[in-house]
Protein backbone atom coordinates (compact mmCIF):
# COMPACT_ATOMS: atom_id res chain seq x y z
CA UNK A 1 0.00 0.00 0.00
CA UNK A 2 2.73 2.92 1.06
CA UNK A 3 4.65 1.97 -2.34
CA UNK A 4 1.43 2.26 -4.25
CA UNK A 5 1.20 5.90 -2.31
CA UNK A 6 4.44 6.48 -3.38
CA UNK A 7 4.50 5.64 -6.83
CA UNK A 8 1.22 7.76 -6.84
CA UNK A 9 3.15 10.46 -5.42
CA UNK A 10 6.07 10.29 -7.74
CA UNK A 11 3.71 10.73 -10.63
CA UNK A 12 1.99 13.84 -9.33
CA UNK A 13 5.44 15.75 -8.45
CA UNK A 14 6.86 14.80 -12.07
CA UNK A 15 3.92 16.09 -13.87
CA UNK A 16 3.81 19.36 -11.52
CA UNK A 17 7.78 19.92 -12.29
CA UNK A 18 7.49 20.15 -15.90
CA UNK A 19 4.76 22.21 -18.17
CA UNK A 20 2.86 19.85 -19.91
CA UNK A 21 1.73 20.46 -24.14
CA UNK A 22 -0.46 19.68 -26.85
CA UNK A 23 1.22 19.52 -30.80
CA UNK A 24 -1.60 19.81 -33.63
CA UNK A 25 -0.29 18.34 -36.37
CA UNK A 26 -0.52 19.80 -39.49
CA UNK A 27 -0.88 17.07 -42.16
CA UNK A 28 -1.73 17.63 -45.75
CA UNK A 29 -4.51 15.96 -48.20
CA UNK A 30 -7.35 18.88 -48.27
CA UNK A 31 -7.91 18.36 -44.74
CA UNK A 32 -8.93 21.38 -42.25
CA UNK A 33 -6.30 20.29 -39.73
CA UNK A 34 -6.96 23.52 -38.03
CA UNK A 35 -10.24 23.33 -36.87
CA UNK A 36 -11.68 23.96 -33.71
CA UNK A 37 -9.66 26.91 -33.30
CA UNK A 38 -10.40 26.92 -29.47
CA UNK A 39 -10.70 24.15 -28.21
CA UNK A 40 -6.77 23.29 -27.35
CA UNK A 41 -6.18 25.88 -25.61
CA UNK A 42 -9.53 25.46 -23.42
CA UNK A 43 -8.60 21.87 -22.52
CA UNK A 44 -5.16 23.09 -21.22
CA UNK A 45 -6.81 26.02 -19.13
CA UNK A 46 -9.47 23.24 -18.31
CA UNK A 47 -6.54 20.72 -17.20
CA UNK A 48 -4.18 23.21 -15.55
CA UNK A 49 -7.36 24.55 -13.49
CA UNK A 50 -8.20 21.52 -12.22
CA UNK A 51 -5.40 19.00 -11.94
CA UNK A 52 -1.91 19.33 -10.61
CA UNK A 53 -0.48 19.43 -14.00
CA UNK A 54 0.86 22.45 -15.37
CA UNK A 55 0.52 23.00 -18.81
CA UNK A 56 1.64 25.25 -22.13
CA UNK A 57 -1.82 27.20 -22.11
CA UNK A 58 -1.01 27.84 -26.41
CA UNK A 59 -1.39 25.61 -28.93
CA UNK A 60 1.76 24.05 -30.56
CA UNK A 61 1.67 23.47 -34.44
CA UNK A 62 3.78 21.29 -36.13
CA UNK A 63 4.27 18.96 -39.30
CA UNK A 64 5.27 15.54 -39.02
CA UNK A 65 8.41 16.69 -40.90
CA UNK A 66 9.69 19.48 -38.72
CA UNK A 67 13.23 18.89 -36.84
CA UNK A 68 11.82 19.25 -33.65
CA UNK A 69 8.88 16.85 -34.14
CA UNK A 70 9.87 14.34 -32.09
CA UNK A 71 10.23 16.73 -28.84
CA UNK A 72 6.85 17.08 -28.56
CA UNK A 73 5.82 13.25 -27.17
CA UNK A 74 1.21 14.53 -27.23
CA UNK A 75 0.52 14.98 -30.56
CA UNK A 76 -3.15 15.62 -31.34
CA UNK A 77 -4.63 15.01 -35.23
CA UNK A 78 -8.26 16.04 -36.11
CA UNK A 79 -10.76 17.91 -39.10
CA UNK A 80 -13.36 17.07 -41.22
CA UNK A 81 -11.90 16.06 -44.50
CA UNK A 82 -8.85 14.25 -46.00
CA UNK A 83 -5.43 13.45 -44.52
CA UNK A 84 -3.13 12.13 -46.69
CA UNK A 85 0.31 11.82 -45.07
CA UNK A 86 3.73 11.75 -47.40
CA UNK A 87 6.38 8.88 -47.63
CA UNK A 88 8.43 10.91 -45.17
CA UNK A 89 5.73 11.92 -42.53
CA UNK A 90 4.72 8.34 -42.09
CA UNK A 91 8.42 7.32 -40.93
CA UNK A 92 8.61 10.43 -38.89
CA UNK A 93 4.69 9.43 -37.24
CA UNK A 94 6.24 5.88 -37.05
CA UNK A 95 9.13 6.46 -35.38
CA UNK A 96 7.65 8.87 -32.60
CA UNK A 97 4.74 6.70 -31.45
CA UNK A 98 7.45 3.71 -31.41
CA UNK A 99 9.84 6.36 -29.42
CA UNK A 100 7.10 6.84 -26.19
CA UNK A 101 5.33 9.25 -28.01
CA UNK A 102 1.25 9.59 -27.85
CA UNK A 103 -0.78 10.23 -30.76
CA UNK A 104 -4.82 11.16 -29.82
CA UNK A 105 -6.61 11.24 -33.25
CA UNK A 106 -10.19 13.09 -32.71
CA UNK A 107 -12.51 12.16 -35.60
CA UNK A 108 -14.43 15.76 -36.03
CA UNK A 109 -16.79 13.67 -38.70
CA UNK A 110 -15.14 13.34 -41.89
CA UNK A 111 -11.75 12.16 -41.63
CA UNK A 112 -12.13 8.40 -40.64
CA UNK A 113 -12.09 6.77 -43.80
CA UNK A 114 -8.51 8.87 -44.61
CA UNK A 115 -7.74 8.39 -41.23
CA UNK A 116 -7.88 4.61 -40.95
CA UNK A 117 -6.10 3.90 -44.43
CA UNK A 118 -3.33 6.45 -43.24
CA UNK A 119 -2.24 5.26 -40.11
CA UNK A 120 -2.57 1.77 -41.99
CA UNK A 121 0.32 2.47 -43.46
CA UNK A 122 2.01 3.75 -40.37
CA UNK A 123 1.27 0.50 -38.63
CA UNK A 124 0.38 -2.08 -41.60
CA UNK A 125 0.71 -4.57 -38.81
CA UNK A 126 -1.40 -3.31 -36.16
CA UNK A 127 -5.45 -2.83 -35.66
CA UNK A 128 -7.24 -0.28 -33.96
CA UNK A 129 -8.79 -2.68 -30.95
CA UNK A 130 -11.88 -1.19 -29.38
CA UNK A 131 -11.48 -0.13 -25.29
CA UNK A 132 -13.90 -2.08 -23.22
CA UNK A 133 -15.57 0.68 -20.38
CA UNK A 134 -13.49 -0.75 -17.81
CA UNK A 135 -10.64 0.33 -19.50
CA UNK A 136 -8.45 2.99 -17.16
CA UNK A 137 -8.68 5.52 -19.84
CA UNK A 138 -12.17 5.77 -18.72
CA UNK A 139 -11.23 5.72 -14.89
CA UNK A 140 -7.78 7.45 -14.75
CA UNK A 141 -8.85 11.00 -13.86
CA UNK A 142 -12.93 11.08 -13.86
CA UNK A 143 -15.02 7.99 -13.84
CA UNK A 144 -16.68 7.85 -17.63
CA UNK A 145 -18.56 4.40 -16.84
CA UNK A 146 -20.54 4.24 -19.86
CA UNK A 147 -17.61 5.35 -22.08
CA UNK A 148 -16.49 8.10 -24.12
CA UNK A 149 -19.37 10.96 -23.76
CA UNK A 150 -21.03 11.68 -26.94
CA UNK A 151 -21.34 15.76 -28.23
CA UNK A 152 -22.36 15.48 -31.75
CA UNK A 153 -24.29 13.00 -33.38
CA UNK A 154 -22.66 12.74 -36.63
CA UNK A 155 -24.34 9.76 -37.73
CA UNK A 156 -26.09 8.89 -34.39
CA UNK A 157 -23.51 5.53 -34.16
CA UNK A 158 -22.28 5.33 -30.79
CA UNK A 159 -19.32 6.59 -30.08
CA UNK A 160 -15.94 4.22 -30.10
CA UNK A 161 -12.53 4.45 -28.02
CA UNK A 162 -10.11 2.61 -30.24
CA UNK A 163 -5.90 2.27 -29.47
CA UNK A 164 -3.04 0.87 -31.12
CA UNK A 165 -1.12 -1.20 -28.83
CA UNK A 166 2.45 -1.69 -28.55
CA UNK A 167 2.95 -4.06 -26.08
CA UNK A 168 0.82 -2.88 -23.31
CA UNK A 169 1.20 0.41 -23.73
CA UNK A 170 -1.56 2.85 -26.01
CA UNK A 171 0.35 4.42 -28.48
CA UNK A 172 -2.54 5.98 -30.38
CA UNK A 173 -5.71 7.12 -29.05
CA UNK A 174 -8.53 7.25 -31.85
CA UNK A 175 -12.13 8.83 -30.64
CA UNK A 176 -14.52 8.17 -33.34
CA UNK A 177 -18.46 9.17 -33.40
CA UNK A 178 -17.93 11.33 -30.20
CA UNK A 179 -16.47 14.90 -31.56
CA UNK A 180 -14.86 15.66 -28.20
CA UNK A 181 -12.23 18.65 -29.86
CA UNK A 182 -16.38 20.29 -30.66
CA UNK A 183 -17.39 20.03 -26.79
CA UNK A 184 -13.60 21.95 -25.70
CA UNK A 185 -14.50 24.60 -28.00
CA UNK A 186 -16.06 28.04 -26.91
CA UNK A 187 -19.59 27.95 -25.86
CA UNK A 188 -20.62 30.53 -28.56
CA UNK A 189 -19.04 27.88 -31.69
CA UNK A 190 -22.01 25.19 -31.08
CA UNK A 191 -24.03 26.50 -28.05
CA UNK A 192 -23.47 23.01 -26.29
CA UNK A 193 -24.65 22.71 -22.86
CA UNK A 194 -22.40 23.16 -20.20
CA UNK A 195 -22.72 19.87 -19.09
CA UNK A 196 -21.88 18.41 -22.55
CA UNK A 197 -18.79 20.51 -22.52
CA UNK A 198 -17.40 19.61 -19.24
CA UNK A 199 -18.28 15.78 -19.84
CA UNK A 200 -15.58 16.48 -23.60
CA UNK A 201 -12.76 18.59 -21.25
CA UNK A 202 -13.36 15.98 -18.69
CA UNK A 203 -12.24 12.83 -20.82
CA UNK A 204 -9.91 15.10 -22.66
CA UNK A 205 -8.04 15.59 -19.01
CA UNK A 206 -8.51 11.52 -19.05
CA UNK A 207 -6.64 11.13 -21.90
CA UNK A 208 -4.19 13.26 -20.95
CA UNK A 209 -3.58 12.33 -17.30
CA UNK A 210 -3.98 7.98 -19.00
CA UNK A 211 -1.20 9.49 -21.62
CA UNK A 212 1.26 10.58 -19.08
CA UNK A 213 1.12 7.80 -16.33
CA UNK A 214 0.34 4.43 -18.54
Amino acid sequence: MKKKIYSILFILYSLQAQTFSIARIHYGGGGDWYSDPSSIPNLLNYLNKNTAISTNLEEIRIKLTDEDANQHPYLYLTGHGNINFSDDEVIALRSILMNNGFLHADDNYGMDASFRREIKRVFPNKDLVPLPYTHRLFHSYYSFPNGLPKVHEHDGNPPQALALFEGERIILLYTYESDLGDGWENESVHQDPWPVREAALKMGVNIIYFALTQ
